[in-house]
């Protein structure tokens, strides 16, 4: 697409842009194959060489980026992504190059032209982060769980990369790298890659990531963190004071290595660790390759939350070893990954728990998809349309959820064993390779599906058509049955669930209940549920951002300050921006105002784009 107007909007933030340089020629660049990247086919990275210098002081990174290239017969130059960098110096072979900055777009950044010709072989790049660098988030102590020592990591998903390293960023781009990564001596510093299990005094740690990832995968995290096993190829890192928790919560790590094993064919990936990140995180996981990024708000302390690991897990095979070749692709990321994680969890704790879980997703996209079909009917198709826009405006129930009930229609419609065959068959013969929804379905239809079976299960209306198609599989769930019995129960009659029933409760369970709870409900029931089960002062995040909805609609005051102290100590955006959207609904935009006002600077980059849009927001 033609950058040249969306660069006029901008104008005021490239002139600031343009003064950190004196070397720079700006320039208009179109994009490459990939709507959201400036990266051209004729001219790819294939391995890079990072040598950084992480400094707290001045929320910088200083770094050189040496890359090893592969350039065709007739290319020119070799395009990077790069937002709010500053480029100090570039090489070609080791010898100092010329080079040209693309026009600014908010989204996109700017793309970064280097001359190159077909015996080019490495190109190296000096630069430094700057004030807006997106990907990262550098917290003061008083943000972390410990409040002694500062803390920084790193979101990439899905075109953040480019503001701490100048690469390809696209998902259809994969290399292999090396790290050597200098901070403070009594921090740990780990990556996407092989990780140091203890700190050492000079604060000097180097990584290797042998399996080639896209630069959404890419990630770095640093702070005053510790290790504890859990198998001789899992563990857990996080803060001293949320270690065992955080262990105990994730004891099942192995079991679920091994269930995704036993379905799919082997972990690609080495080891497989996970890391507490504190609660300004704005995803509940990411995917990061041996080393998923995680949220605090899953330490329910009865492990009912794992199934997010689950989840992060899955996206092992369903991501990082097969991966959507753009961001108009992502269901098969993700819709892959919501299929599999059921699966483990089914294989783990039994299907009458893993049917718990597919239920509420049932229900919770049906709800997302009317809203959405008031608003933005294209997104709920499967395939998407981002050119012009953020990819993170892809990242709602639609690619996870409507994608997990299509590959859960297709195996109930050519059986588990057919399916499974074909889905390990995908993923062994995929690896490491991107795919297309066009390629997908033209593999689905020479590998698994008969002419007959492609029409039934209509596959196309799932992919290409907007909103849910009426043949969405059923789920039945006997545990939720009885919860709605007691729900019925306690609105007909006014009897409270039994307490022997409801301390038996799942956390899902309890969110089923909350969930259906009616929109009539008056305060006084409200106060009467509040009063027996404390459900404004839980501690489960899950719990407590369902619970916002029907007291917040129907104006229960007692539940504002939980709903102020929770806005401003959590920054996972699938809690903040329904909670902020009750509020706003409530007539209560005010208070929506001041609260996040004073919380919006511990919200990473990531919540604060959506968040600054709902709430009209602007600095």
């Amino acid at each position: 697409m033609g950058l040249s107007l969306l660069a006029l909007a901008a104008c005021n933030n490239q002139a600031q842009k343009e003064e950190k340089s004196d070397q720079k020629t700006t320039i208009a660049m179109e994009t490459g194959q990939d709507p959201h990247s400036y990266a051209k086919a004729d001219a790819l990275v294939k391995h890079l060489n990072w040598d950084a210098s992480v400094d707290f002081d001045s929320k910088t990174i200083t770094a050189s980026a040496q890359w090893d290239i592969e350039v065709k017969e007739g290319a020119e130059a070799i395009y990077f992504d790069i937002y709010d960098l500053d480029i100090q110096k570039v090489t070609v072979d080791g010898v100092e190059s010329d080079y040209q900055l693309g026009e600014f777009d908010h989204h996109l950044g700017q793309g970064l032209r280097i001359p190159v010709n077909a015996n080019s072989k490495k190109v190296s790049i000096s630069y430094r982060t700057g004030d807006d660098a997106r990907a990262l988030q550098w917290l003061d102590a008083e943000q972390t769980a410990g409040k002694e020592n500062p803390f920084l990591f790193t979101q990439s998903q899905a075109i953040l990369a480019r503001s701490w390293v100048p690469t390809q960023d696209s998902p259809g781009v994969r290399f292999t790298y090396k790290a050597k990564v200098k901070v403070p001596s009594h921090m740990l510093a780990l990556m996407s890659a092989s990780n140091p299990q203890s700190r050492n005094e000079k604060g000097e740690y180097e990584f290797e990531m042998p399996q080639a990832i896209p630069s959404y995968l890419l990630a770095l995290a640093v702070g005053d963190v510790y290790f504890e096993a859990i198998s001789e190829r899992t563990g857990v890192y996080a803060e001293a004071n949320l270690l065992d928790t955080s262990a105990y919560e994730f004891a099942d790590l192995e079991k679920m290595v091994q269930a995704a094993e036993e379905l799919y064919g082997p972990y690609a990936w080495g080891r497989y660790d996970l890391i507490v990140l504190p609660p300004s995180f704005p995803f509940g996981g990411m995917e990061n390759p041996r080393l998923t990024f995680a949220t605090p708000t899953i330490l329910a302390g009865d492990r009912s939350l794992v199934s997010l690991v689950a989840h992060e897990l899955a996206h092992s095979w369903s991501g990082n070893l097969v991966t959507n070749a753009t961001w108009d692709d992502f269901w098969l990321n993700e819709g892959f990954t919501v299929y599999f994680e059921h699966r483990i969890m089914e294989a783990v704790y039994g299907r009458e728990y893993s049917e718990m879980l597919a239920s509420l997703t049932r229900a919770g996209l049906q709800e997302a998809a009317a809203d959405m079909l008031k608003e933005m009917p294209n997104d709920t198709k499967l395939k998407l349309d981002l050119e012009g826009r953020n990819p993170d405006d892809g990242v709602t129930s639609i690619p996870y959820d409507k994608g997990y009930f299509f590959l859960r229609l297709i195996e109930e419609t050519v059986g588990r064993d057919r399916f499974d065959e074909f889905l390990k068959n995908y993923f062994q013969g995929h690896k490491f390779e991107v795919m297309t929804t066009e390629e997908f379905l033209d593999y689905l239809k020479a590998n698994l599906l008969s002419d007959e079976e492609f029409q039934q299960i209509r596959v196309k209306e799932w992919i290409y058509e907007i909103g849910i198609p009426d043949n969405l599989p059923e789920v039945k769930s006997d545990r939720f049955a009885k919860v709605d019995a007691a729900l019925e129960n306690f609105m007909q009659n006014g009897a409270l669930p039994a307490k022997e029933q409801s301390d038996a409760w799942t956390t899902h369970e309890w969110l089923h209940f909350i969930n259906s709870i009616p929109a009539d409900i008056s305060i006084e029931q409200l106060s009467e549920l509040d009063e027996a089960y404390q459900l404004s002062a839980s501690g489960n995040s899950e719990i407590s951002a369902a619970w916002f909805q029907p007291t917040i609609a129907a104006g229960y005051e007692a539940v504002y300050p939980k709903v102020e102290s929770f806005l401003t100590s959590v920054g996972r955006r699938k809690f903040l921006t329904p909670t902020y959207k009750a509020l706003l609904e409530a007539g209560k935009e005010q208070m929506a105002q001041d609260i996040y006002a004073k919380a919006r600077p511990n919200y990473h980059a990531v919540s604060r784009e959506t968040l600054d849009a709902l709430l009209n927001f602007s600095e």
